[in-house]
């Protein structure tokens, strides 16, 4: 994490355990960690006492569309902040973290792709189904 960029990772199906390693570590290193509102709240406490923290949800103070959320990531990158955009179980499989991706990619802000367990697997798992 030398240069300032987005980490768009995906923080798993709930619990905070099942993140992955980077995602983690990610979460340790970044200024800024811009989340969802179904993301769990443990996870936060990965981050940096001093980091900021924003919530960007549909029930959050700061409730942005997702035009708005690309443009404030871009915004913090070019501050100079290292930031976290932390999304519930995996940031591709709704649309919306393909969304943010392009919308960072036309803006010329450099961004990396962070999978995650999406919740409908991790769920499946946790109740002994087999998804295949």
């Amino acid at each position: 994490m030398n240069k300032p960029c987005v980490y768009i990772v995906g923080a798993g199906p709930g619990d905070p355990s099942l993140i992955s390693v980077r995602g983690r570590r990610l979460l340790e290193r970044a200024d800024v960690v811009v989340y969802d509102h179904r993301v769990s709240q443990g996870l936060l406490r990965f981050a940096r006492a001093d980091a900021e923290r924003i919530d960007v949800g549909p029930a959050a103070p700061r409730a942005l569309d997702q035009e708005a959320i690309s443009i404030l990531l871009a915004e913090k990158v070019l501050d100079g902040k290292t930031v976290v955009r932390l999304k519930w179980g995996d940031p591709f499989v709704f649309d919306s973290g393909g969304k943010e991706a392009l919308l960072l990619h036309e803006q010329g802000i450099p961004f990396e792709i962070v999978p995650g367990i999406p919740a409908a697997i991790g769920g499946a798992a946790y109740a002994g189904i087999p998804v295949t």
